[in-house]
């Protein structure tokens, strides 16, 4: 079931589906990325678990964001819609939209029954000295209207999307070229796109200084760590060890390695991503008790 909501402020585009008992898993996309990447990931969790894919503010077919993206916007958001689908939930966040998943986590451990982290974006000591983004996101927002006034959104966008997904997937997109057009069609996809970039280290510093005063909660949590787009040995054990470090925030937590998927995991390697959320689905303990076993 497709529909907007309120959450966070804001207002969000989010796609229902499945049954089942246990909690809700709740999906969101890496930088660009919009519900139906899970797709195939989901088609194998809707028989037996219910699950929530949405588009952060601007994205997918999400209104234009009230607020600029911030990792404080992007907790609220979380947390309302944690709220709204019977937490405690199990976000299933991919690349950059693990930095608000894991500050949920964090602020309001409650909301949370564990934790799936798809090919997470990793910053070990980010610094930012000039914080830009909130001034960037409305020249991003005319840059966006200006694509939809001249009707070039509707070419860059979609061609953006098939480069991106090209180089970060084994199969390609997952759903018709004339819905691709549609979202990606957008100028406000596009000015999204550019927000969000432009606020991805403001929001990583963010994260570091609260893993400072906040613990991880001990929930049950998977990280996967696609290498089939890593070129070098040196970068790939490099990024291993960074997730390995993601894991190990959790004492039941646990990583999966993945060499023949790239960075668009839910893409390439559904299977383990739907195998994440039934693991810690299955850990998580209505007392707030947890394990999750290799």
């Amino acid at each position: 079931m497709s529909r907007v909501e309120n959450a966070g402020g804001e207002q969000v585009h989010l796609v229902a589906r499945g049954r089942g008992g246990g909690p809700v898993a709740l999906l969101t996309a890496g930088l660009g990325g919009a519900w139906f990447d899970w797709d195939p990931a989901v088609d194998l969790l809707a028989d037996r678990r219910r699950t929530i894919a949405f588009d952060r503010p601007g994205l997918g077919l999400s209104p234009a964001g009230h607020a600029p993206p911030s990792l404080r916007r992007d907790v609220r958001v979380l947390a309302d819609l944690a709220a709204a689908a019977g937490a405690p939930v199990v976000p299933v966040a991919h690349s950059m939209a693990a930095f608000p998943a894991e500050a949920l986590a964090r602020l309001h451990p409650e909301l949370v029954a564990g934790l799936v982290l798809v090919d997470p974006s990793a910053e070990r000591a980010p610094r930012v000295r000039l914080r830009t983004a909130a001034a960037l996101t409305p020249l991003a927002r005319a840059f966006g209207a200006l694509l939809d006034l001249t009707r070039l959104a509707r070419i860059v966008g979609p061609a953006g999307r098939r480069l991106v997904v090209r180089r970060t997937s084994r199969g390609g997109d997952v759903v018709p070229p004339a819905l691709i057009r549609r979202v990606y069609g957008r100028g406000t996809v596009i000015a999204t796109v550019l927000a969000e970039n432009a606020a991805y280290r403001e929001m990583a510093a963010d994260l570091h200084r609260l893993r400072r005063r906040r613990p991880f909660p001990p929930v049950p949590l998977v990280v996967l760590t696609a290498l089939g787009d890593v070129r070098s040995r040196h970068r790939a054990e490099r990024w291993t060890r960074a997730h390995e470090e993601l894991a190990a925030m959790s004492p039941n937590g646990r990583q999966v390695v993945l060499p023949d998927a790239r960075h668009m995991v839910m893409i390439d390697r559904p299977d383990a991503v739907a195998d994440a959320v039934d693991a810690v689905a299955k850990a998580a303990r209505p007392d707030g008790d947890a394990a999750c076993d290799g």
